[in-house]
């Protein structure tokens, strides 16, 4: 069921932990766009990078009006390390018992040198004004990524 998740469909409300100690509700953001990158692991290359990169974006992401979270099953305090190591602005929502990942389908098998485990597949989903998802990016290379989701935001 979680597969079936495509534009045009309401976005699975959550409420989850941030950093800093708040919690955040999709729902209590309608109004503006959303950009939820899930992503394996803090402090992971791929994870760094693609952090970063929303980080240098996100005064061109609030300017065009949209909120920026990135989504983990790692813990607070470990999101907390990763955001004060790397000096990241975008906030970090964890979603330690999988539930968000479940219901957004990015809960996933994936076989890496020879290996097969249960890991979060790099997806973006971008959440419309009225709560339905606009687009959604799957399997994402994190190079140019950020830039190209500021893109669909600003269109």
């Amino acid at each position: 069921m979680p597969m079936t998740l495509a534009p045009g469909q309401p976005a699975p409300d959550f409420e989850l932990p941030r950093d800093g100690g708040d919690t955040v509700r999709l729902s209590a953001l309608r109004g503006a766009p959303v950009v939820l990158f899930f992503y394996p692991r803090d402090d992971t290359p791929g994870c760094t990078r693609e952090a970063t990169a929303f980080t240098a974006l996100l005064p061109r992401f609030e300017a065009a009006g949209a909120r920026v979270l990135g989504i983990s099953r790692d813990t607070v305090a470990k999101h907390e390390r990763f955001r004060d190591k790397h000096d990241l602005a975008v906030p970090l929502l964890s979603d330690e018992d999988g539930a968000v990942c479940e219901a957004y389908g990015v809960w996933r098998e994936k076989t890496m040198y020879g290996r097969t485990s249960m890991r979060i597949e790099r997806t973006t989903v971008l959440v419309g004004a009225d709560g339905t998802i606009t687009e959604i990016w799957r399997r994402v290379r994190v190079d140019g990524h950020a830039e190209a989701v500021l893109a669909a935001v600003e269109a």
